[in-house]
């Protein structure tokens, strides 16, 4: 994070890592981009061009809109996923650990958290949680006459 932040072209930064993504919320300026996936390119030892095939890039307000898309769960592999808000909250605490929020960033993850409460409280989504083997096992049974007498192998990289 230190490294990351410590580019010239980064005035604030925070890094989200899951087992389903790696987001980084940058305030840079118009060489940002470029140096951030640079930086990603050593740091993951991967070259800048297989990065570009698979990153993507937001920018002012849809880069705060995706952030509030993941906070809520929509933007999760399982619609409403609850595990996304806590992971996004301690990314914010090792920000602010690292100094490597300043205000733009603060403002943004606090609208943030407030968004997400209020969407998971007003709409309901994320109520009954659905984890991705729930999901795989309903879509079995549908598939499957007499599933069971079926045998599964369900092999995850993510923690309970």
């Amino acid at each position: 994070m230190a490294e990351l932040r410590d580019l010239p072209q980064i005035s604030e930064a925070a890094v989200l890592s899951t087992c389903n993504r790696t987001e980084l919320y940058c305030v840079t300026d118009s060489a940002g981009e470029q140096a951030v996936l640079n930086w990603l390119g050593r740091f993951h030892n991967l070259r800048v061009d297989e990065l570009t095939r698979c990153a993507y890039h937001y920018l002012d307000n849809d880069a705060a809109r995706h952030l509030m898309r993941v906070a809520v769960g929509l933007d999760s592999m399982v619609l409403g996923e609850p595990q996304i808000l806590g992971q996004l909250k301690d990314a914010y605490q090792q920000a602010r650990q690292s100094k490597g929020l300043g205000g733009e960033l603060e403002r943004l993850f606090q609208h943030t958290f407030a968004v997400a409460k209020q969407v998971r409280t007003e709409t309901g989504i994320g109520k009954n949680p659905v984890s991705v083997a729930y999901a795989a096992v309903s879509m079995a049974s549908r598939i499957f006459d007499d599933f069971s007498r079926s045998r599964a192998l369900l092999i995850g990289a993510g923690r309970p």
